[in-house]
């Protein structure tokens, strides 16, 4: 058997509220919709979501009036703590509050206005033990052309990452072009930014920093910043390897390739 795609449908005597909800909380789009059905969806890993009012007649007789009880949909997520605070901020209906499990699971859970239990998970990293000739032992890491990410504005070079064999820090370096300006974003984990060449003019709540070649910029983490290069510019990036981004106006985080 070869599963191609994945869809939970949730019969609900409110299709219009668990649609608002999933969309405004969850970053669900929507796919297609009809009076009394919608078909959810994300680009990501997420279940596709169908929503069926209650009593609908596509159901068999025995299953139009049962309704999506003892249910919890369970999404796993990076960085669950910013999620958590993303959405007590957006007034969304957590009705567990985030706490961790014996087994390692860290998770809270929201209710939508049908009763649909929603769950964000996240797994903490177990303690290893120390392993003498693992922990010990250096890495000396080489770039490949794997470790390249190359977007519109910029050419990030990952060096230290967790699969690259580092335990909590991640680095790279990035390239920037004279007039190239990266997009305004934040993120979850305190960055220094070191220009080794040219310079970088970085803007955060409307102040602008010129950081020239061998200056560091230490970024706060949640610090919503845009990064311009009036010249080429070089400059070395360290973070915690957890660090993901959020750009404003746009649901959810994004992890940072590079950095992973």
């Amino acid at each position: 058997m070869n599963v191609s795609n994945s869809t939970l449908s949730l019969t609900v005597a409110d299709v219009d509220a668990s649609r608002e909800f999933l969309c405004t909380h969850l970053g669900y789009e929507v796919a297609m919709a009809d009076d009394g059905f919608a078909t959810l969806t994300r680009e990501d890993a997420a279940v596709d979501i169908v929503l069926l009012r209650k009593g609908t007649e596509v159901l068999p007789a025995e299953q139009r009036n049962r309704e999506a009880g003892g249910l919890i949909l369970a999404l796993t997520v990076a960085n669950l703590d910013a999620e958590e605070a993303r959405l007590r901020a957006a007034g969304a209906p957590i009705t567990m509050p985030l706490r961790e499990e014996p087994w390692g699971e860290r998770l809270f859970q929201m209710t939508d206005p049908n009763g649909v239990v929603v769950q964000l998970v996240e797994w903490a990293v177990p303690d290893r033990p120390a392993d003498p000739d693992e922990d010990t032992a250096p890495h000396v890491i080489t770039p490949t052309a794997e470790s390249v990410t190359v977007s519109p504005n910029a050419t990030m070079t990952g060096l230290a990452a967790p699969s690259r064999g580092s335990a909590e820090l991640s680095t790279w370096t990035v390239a920037m072009e004279a007039g190239a300006t990266g997009p305004e974003h934040s993120i979850t984990r305190e960055q220094v930014w070191t220009v080794t060449e040219g310079a970088l003019e970085v803007t955060c709540d409307g102040h602008t920093h010129k950081v020239l070649a061998g200056q560091s910029l230490i970024l706060p983490p949640g610090l919503v910043r845009r990064i311009h290069a009036p010249e080429r510019a070089e400059a070395h990036v360290a973070m915690r390897s957890d660090g993901v981004a959020s750009v404003p106006g746009t649901e959810g985080t994004r992890e940072v390739p590079w950095a992973r």
